[in-house]
């Protein structure tokens, strides 16, 4: 049974890091995708990171982009994935609920567009200004 656990979070205020980490298990990951949502109240759902498991590549939405940074902290050779999603000057826009999303199909389909399958149980991140 594939699981993604997620850990991190936590409240900061205007300015400060937080670090978010998913860990995979119940799969042997060697292809496919890693997403990080987030949701914040009254707004819709929004990818703001990707991580491409074939090449080890991030990807960043626009209003997180040189801010956050999506880092591997296991080896390539190892049957599961634990990714950090490291989020630094944050800003009370980003204040919302967090989660790492997977699909490992080996499918050339951009990151951004996949339909994701298999979902973290999410974290709440609150910047106060």
């Amino acid at each position: 049974q594939v699981k993604l656990e997620e850990s991190g979070g936590g409240s900061v205020e205007t300015g400060g890091s937080l670090a978010l980490s998913c860990v995979t298990s119940g799969w042997t990951v060697r292809s496919g995708c890693i997403a990080w949502f987030r949701q914040a109240p009254g707004k819709e759902r929004e990818a703001v990171a990707v991580f491409v498991v074939g090449n080890g590549l991030s990807f960043y939405s626009d209003s997180v982009e040189g801010r956050f940074t999506v880092s591997q902290e296991n080896a390539m050779k190892d049957p599961y994935l634990s990714l950090h999603l490291d989020m630094n000057s944050l800003k009370p826009e980003d204040t919302a609920m967090y989660y790492c999303a997977a699909d490992f199909t080996p499918s050339g389909e951009s990151c951004w567009r996949r339909t994701y399958n298999y979902w973290g149980q999410g974290t709440q991140v609150t910047v106060s200004s």
